[in-house]
């Protein structure tokens, strides 16, 4: 098992291994985009990994693709989606604001914190 911690939200769930970060904010309901169902067409799940890094799948040339069309890239940048906890241990993810500009899009009705 594994800890994701939505450091903004001040969430944190427990996971299986092979859960993706997109798959653990769904579970939580921590505000992480997802237009495209997760399926790595778009960048609407994009979080910054702030730490834990070591313990997600590497990135592969289909989400590297898609980062360059995100807003605010950083080196901590990855799509949730894509970002599947292959280790134990814990990791700390921000969103991206154009994650949540998304998510909120998609839930009209969820009021958003200010």
């Amino acid at each position: 098992m594994a800890t994701i911690r939505f450091i903004d939200q001040n969430l944190e769930v427990e996971v299986p291994l092979g859960t993706s970060v997109l798959a653990a904010a769904q579970k939580i309901g921590a505000p992480e985009g997802s237009a495209c169902g997760g399926v790595c067409a778009c960048s609407t799940c994009h979080v910054y990994v702030e730490k834990g890094a070591e313990l997600l799948s590497d990135a592969d040339d289909d989400e590297e693709d898609i980062l360059d069309k995100a807003f605010d890239v950083r080196m901590t940048s990855r799509l949730g989606c894509q970002s599947k906890i292959v280790r134990e241990g814990v990791v700390e993810v921000r969103i991206s604001n154009e994650s949540l500009d998304a998510y909120y899009n998609e839930h009209p009705g969820e009021p958003r914190p200010r």
